[in-house]
């Protein structure tokens, strides 16, 4: 993957620059520039796609012949366990409510407490941060591979 999503309109790019620094913050475990950069992306509830987006290809990449349930536990129990050595407010449900989000299982009409976008910002940078950590490529690239792949989309419907 190579890319860069700095063509990208306004709107798009500030996701991307909100979200590159709330991963940062993750990757570098600091709680006060995590805080500044979730309340960014909390304001944008499209910010949402674009990290569940960089999920999927994150874990496809992971796990090129496919996911098992273990390996999801695997990876929930990994993103709460180091989450939480530094963040007090980690929940594990909405860290599952991401990984089904990104793999298109979810319903919310299901879960009797579904996660509000808050709770969902608050939680998706660490979990991109916990599966960037088992690859060698640079954030930006997935990042711009998952905003292609959304344009991809909507141009299609």
């Amino acid at each position: 993957m190579t890319g860069t999503w700095r063509h990208l309109p306004a709107t798009a790019r500030a996701i991307a620059v909100t979200a590159t620094a709330a991963v940062a913050a993750a990757q570098a475990r600091d709680g006060q520039a995590y805080d500044d950069a979730v309340g960014g992306l909390a304001a944008d509830e499209r910010s949402g796609l674009v990290l569940g987006a960089v999920v999927r290809l994150l874990l496809e990449e992971s796990h090129p012949d496919g996911l098992t349930g273990d390996d999801i536990r695997q990876v929930l129990t990994r993103c709460v366990q180091g989450a939480t050595r530094w963040r007090s407010d980690v929940d594990p449900h909405v860290v599952l409510v991401l990984l089904a989000g990104a793999l298109g299982v979810y319903d919310p009409e299901g879960d009797e407490s579904p996660p509000d976008a808050s709770a969902l910002a608050r939680h998706a940078p660490l979990l991109v941060a916990d599966l960037l950590a088992a690859t060698s490529v640079p954030f930006d690239d997935y990042l711009a591979a998952a905003f292609a792949e959304i344009e991809r989309t909507e141009r299609q419907d």
